[in-house]
């Protein structure tokens, strides 16, 4: 299995930083986040740097935020565009998130970002769209769309479900899974106990672990992440695992040979529990 470095995991950082940093620490490819970031959305520079440091960009994030500039506002549209991206990349897989049960504009504080509760409007339409027209447009492409698991939502000390179909009962509905693991900590799931009941549908892995912390490296959390990579390995797992990790696990603004180092480590981890065997 190829192991992808996620460029959300130093969103602040630029795409070719990125590229170098995960060429060093020894990745197989990339997993590219639209954001803010113009180079996320350029499809000539991210082949350049796809060529310079002869990595490949495995999957492509749709981005989870409205306001990308020059990009649709609504989920459909920028699933679409995120498509677009991928074929000119050579990614064989877009991720994209449930539908939220409420519209969520996400706010940057300093370190993380917040949700902020907005009207329904778009996300009836992109539920709407998932119900009738998704299974369609996925069978007039090839990269391979993989809708992902969501947290739990804390507030006043209870976890609060704010997507649609987000149990592993529910989500597979669809046919292709991005399986993120500190998604499912935040409900108290293991995701080596979770995989068996997603039904063969995992097509893509997010891998961080969750010590009360979400996105933490794989080897600093409670989660059973060694068991899981062993599991994959002996299933003959085709898709890519993804490390998409909080900058702060990385210590990112720390010199880029300590970020290097964690990242060095954190992979040689995830390749000895699924090698093991």
């Amino acid at each position: 299995m190829n192991f992808l470095f996620s460029t959300g995991s130093l969103w602040s950082y630029s795409v070719e930083r990125c590229f170098a940093l995960a060429a060093a620490a020894g990745f197989d490819g990339l997993e590219l986040m639209v954001d803010q970031r113009w180079e996320t959305r350029q499809a000539e520079v991210v082949r350049r740097l796809i060529d310079q440091h002869s990595l490949p960009v495995g999957a492509v994030h749709s981005p989870f935020s409205a306001y990308v500039p020059g990009w649709p506002q609504d989920q459909p549209g920028r699933i679409r565009e995120s498509v677009s991206l991928a074929e000119a990349v050579g990614a064989a897989v877009v991720v994209h998130h449930l539908p939220a049960r409420f519209s969520l504009l996400w706010v940057q504080a300093p370190g993380r970002f917040f949700p902020v509760p907005l009207p329904l409007s778009l996300e009836r339409d992109y539920q709407r769209w998932l119900e009738r027209e998704y299974a369609a447009f996925q069978a007039g492409i090839d990269v391979k769309l993989c809708i992902e698991n969501m947290p739990a939502y804390r507030r006043f000390g209870r976890r609060w479900n704010y997507c649609r179909w987000n149990t592993p009962a529910e989500i597979v509905r669809f046919p292709h899974l991005t399986m993120d693991t500190t998604h499912l900590g935040t409900w108290g799931l293991e995701p080596v106990e979770v995989y068996p009941r997603l039904d063969s549908r995992v097509a893509h892995v997010h891998l961080s672990n969750y010590d009360g912390r979400e996105h933490r490296r794989p080897e600093c959390g409670d989660l059973q992440l060694d068991q899981l990579l062993a599991c994959l390995a002996t299933d003959n797992y085709q898709g890519a695992v993804t490390l998409e990790l909080h900058p702060d696990a990385l210590d990112a603004g720390r010199p880029d040979e300590q970020i290097i180092a964690l990242l060095a480590a954190s992979l040689a981890h995830c390749r000895r529990w699924a090698y093991a065997q």
